[in-house]
């Protein structure tokens, strides 16, 4: 890294990456370290040109006191406190809720630290691809491209760095979105010219799960016969020694610090073989997601792409709920297009966070055809959210609901009903299952 960086030490605030935010959006970069780090820690970092130690509640972890050590204090840089009273520094402010915090912090990054505007994506790319013909060399690097937003960016780099020395494995678990795979494969094999190799393991994955209704043991089959099958493919290759991963810099501020606790497991590819013996290649943990974004768009990847809404792993899998069959499977696929791009057509596509549809495992009565049927409902969810710890409703005109409900009437089989789910997170969560 070459950019100029502002150190966040973690006293136990809730603040931290908002605060890494704020300052990398003045153009400066930051990250976040533990509380105790030591001075000589610091000084083999790159370009710091300040500190920032940010205090939690009375600065109290597990019952006990916490502080820095002495010596940072002088170890050369510019010292400020946010909520921390006891610090030894004379630059401090009691709340970054004050009205003029944004002020002071631009005084404290730019006047006091003198730290240089040079974080953008350009420079970030350039670093990175330096970094990436660095650690690899001539050797080859597998990637598991599921076609989501981290993965995509990450693949788009590693060609930029390596290109043919790439190799990206999509495998189609049956569980996609309508459209999913064939756009990898134009984008990665067709535009891009990258070493795809594409598994169709619909019917694998499909068998695994036939009669399997409990959400968790859904999850765990796909994520077994994930593995299981990238395990395969991996296997066939030779002269693979680097495995890269998706990690983007959440993922490492929610595996927890010694000032906050584990609150999520990396999603990315585990629990592979240890005689596979890769060594991880994670260009991306720096960023946080609007930055992987900027990234993907600097590269050139498409924007319907890069702006991929949220997906989970299992897919479409904990969408139908319940056992999973090929008809509801089905009908959850073509609902979810047909939302899709009516949202798009209304420009609610760049408005609302996420929404998608559900089809449980259950019938109600109908008519069509001047006759009884019994067919599944399809249900509609749309939320807001900041953090997707709570989820607000998106309050959609009612003329776009209804011509939603007209075409998956219409054109999704084995329906006869669509619901709109209103209800926010808290009680319920984003997903069904």
């Amino acid at each position: 890294m070459k950019q100029d960086m502002i150190v966040i030490l973690d006293l136990g605030s809730t603040e931290n990456t908002k605060l890494a935010r704020d300052i990398r959006e003045m153009g400066v970069y930051s990250e976040i370290y533990p509380h105790d780090i030591t001075a000589s820690e610091l000084k083999e970092l790159p370009n710091v040109k300040g500190i920032i130690i940010n205090g939690g509640p009375n600065n109290v972890v597990d019952g006990s006191p916490i502080d820095v050590r002495p010596e940072l204090y002088e170890a050369g840089y510019p010292v400020m406190a946010a909520g921390h009273n006891a610090a030894a520094c004379e630059r401090s402010i009691h709340s970054w809720d004050e009205a003029d915090s944004d002020q002071v912090l631009r005084s404290f990054v730019f006047d006091t630290c003198k730290a240089q505007p040079n974080w953008n994506m350009k420079n970030f790319i350039s670093d990175q691809v330096e970094l990436i013909r660095q650690q690899v060399g001539d050797k080859k690097v597998l990637l598991a491209l599921s076609g989501g937003v981290d993965s995509s960016v990450v693949a788009a780099l590693l060609i930029k760095a390596i290109g043919k020395q790439l190799t990206c494995v999509h495998v189609n678990h049956g569980l996609m979105r309508k459209g999913e795979s064939e756009s990898v494969i134009d984008v990665f094999k067709n535009q891009m010219d990258a070493n795809l190799v594409y598994v169709d393991a619909a019917d694998r994955f499909l068998g695994k799960l036939a009669g399997v209704a409990d959400p968790e043991q859904k999850r765990k089959i796909i994520g077994a016969e994930f593995i299981c099958v990238f395990e395969e493919e991996a296997r066939k290759l030779e002269g693979i020694e680097f495995l890269a991963q998706g990690t983007i810099y959440p993922d490492i501020v929610e595996s927890g610090t010694k000032t906050a606790k584990v609150v999520k497991s990396h999603h990315n590819v585990g629990g592979l073989p240890e005689d596979l013996n890769f060594t991880l290649v994670e260009p991306l943990r720096q960023l946080f997601k609007d930055e992987v974004r900027a990234c993907g768009l600097e590269l050139g990847l498409p924007h319907s792409m890069v702006y991929r809404q949220p997906f989970p792993g299992p897919g479409l899998g904990v969408r139908c709920l319940g056992a999973i069959t090929r008809e509801r499977l089905e009908a959850v696929r073509e609902s979810d297009a047909i939302l899709r791009e009516e949202f798009a057509n209304a420009g609610l596509d760049k408005t609302v966070w996420q929404y998608f549809t559900i089809v449980p495992d259950f019938k109600s009565v109908g008519v069509r055809d001047n006759a009884r049927c019994f067919d599944y409902p399809v249900i509609i969810r749309a939320v807001n959210t900041v953090d997707a710890m709570t989820a607000s409703i998106e309050r959609i005109d009612y003329d776009v609901l209804q011509r939603i409900t007209d075409r998956i009437l219409k054109e999704v089989k084995n329906v006869n009903r669509v619901c709109y789910d209103l209800s926010p997170k808290p009680t319920a969560t984003i997903e069904w299952e």
